[in-house]
């Protein structure tokens, strides 16, 4: 499947970390995420996907999409589903954007009611920010208390930046190269979404022969995801990460990148078979899926904690069989050059 053809772009949110810095009034600095890193998504060549046509009608109850493409054979495919206006309630419909400036004042709002409880007779607390950085100052002339407000601040502070990052659906994670970054929380909106999603998945079972297996429906599936319009998102940092597509925007704008078709089929997925394990493959730039079912000789595979796991890649606009992955990826995977996060 040869050379790169397109791209497109996924942020990771790299954090600074938290560095401390001590004085004797026994002073902490902590930077949070300011910086976006620029990764990029590939689709190799091969048959390109063919979206036919796109129909959706919205009315009081629900929403109705219409589909036709051509599969990876040319032949061409059709689907149509409905789901309840109720679905776009279930999780955000747009990823908002992680604004350091926002996220850091946030946490200095949470410190300064902490640091009102404190009992001025038993020690002074200042909570400033400085370069990007949250700075707390703490002085006491009783011994150790300082340090006991100090660790209580610092605890306010950690609590604080985890409801943010978690309130706007966003969540730590560390790079291959041991950065501390943050990311849209790709799990919980499979969590949260294949439920609503389930007349999809119900919808692709009934254009199956019964007695074909999980394959033929995988196989189908794949295809309609890679034809829908893959969007290279080239204003994502200049939108500060804005540009991931959850599940239910996706289907609504009609397009989507790697990572938003990844989450968007890993739901599908899900919501087909429920007790079957899946995983997100995620290399330097770009992402994927793995399912644990029944392999056969030609499948590229994953071995992920004794399990085996057959790998395919929704993102589109090439239409690489089920079971199949670019030697692009290939190559990363040989390598050891990826993660894995588990799909509950």
């Amino acid at each position: 499947m040869g050379q790169i053809s397109r791209l497109c772009q996924q942020t990771a949110l790299y954090a600074t970390g938290l560095p401390t810095r001590l004085s004797k009034s026994l002073a902490l600095s902590t930077a949070l995420p300011l910086s976006f890193a620029l990764l990029l998504c590939f689709a190799p060549i091969a048959t390109y996907a063919a979206q036919l046509s796109f129909n959706k009608t919205v009315s009081t109850d629900d929403i109705q999409f219409e589909y036709r493409w051509l599969d990876s054979e040319g032949i061409e495919q059709s689907i149509a589903f409905s789901l309840p206006n109720s679905a776009l309630k279930v999780a955000p419909t747009t990823q908002a954007n992680y604004k350091p400036e926002i996220a850091q004042r946030y946490v200095t709002v949470s410190l300064l009611k902490e640091a009102k409880k404190v009992d001025p007779r038993e020690a002074v607390v200042s909570v400033s920010n400085e370069n990007d950085a949250i700075n707390i100052k703490v002085t006491s002339t009783k011994p150790n208390k300082a340090d006991q407000i100090l660790s209580q601040l610092k605890s306010v502070q950690r609590t604080a930046y985890t409801d943010y990052l978690d309130k706007h659906y966003y969540t730590r994670f560390t790079t291959l190269f041991n950065q501390q970054a943050v990311k849209p929380d790709h799990l919980r909106y499979v969590a949260q979404t294949f439920e609503s999603l389930r007349p999809i998945s119900e919808a692709f079972y009934d254009k199956v022969d019964r007695i074909e297996n999980n394959r033929v429906y995988l196989q189908l599936m794949t295809s309609w995801v890679q034809s829908i319009p893959y969007d290279s998102l080239e204003d994502r940092v200049a939108s500060n990460g804005s540009g991931f597509a959850p599940p239910l925007g996706l289907l609504m704008q009609n397009r989507g990148d790697c990572d938003s078709k990844a989450v968007l089929t890993g739901a599908l997925v899900r919501a087909f078979l429920p007790s079957t394990n899946i995983v997100m493959v995620f290399l330097p730039h770009h992402a994927l899926l793995g399912v644990a079912i029944n392999a056969v000789p030609e499948d590229e595979k994953l071995e992920v904690e004794g399990e085996t796991y057959v790998l395919f890649d929704p993102t589109g606009p090439a239409l690489i069989p089920f079971g199949d992955i670019s030697d692009d990826t290939k190559r990363y995977i040989s390598t050891g050059r990826y993660q894995v996060e588990k799909i509950d």
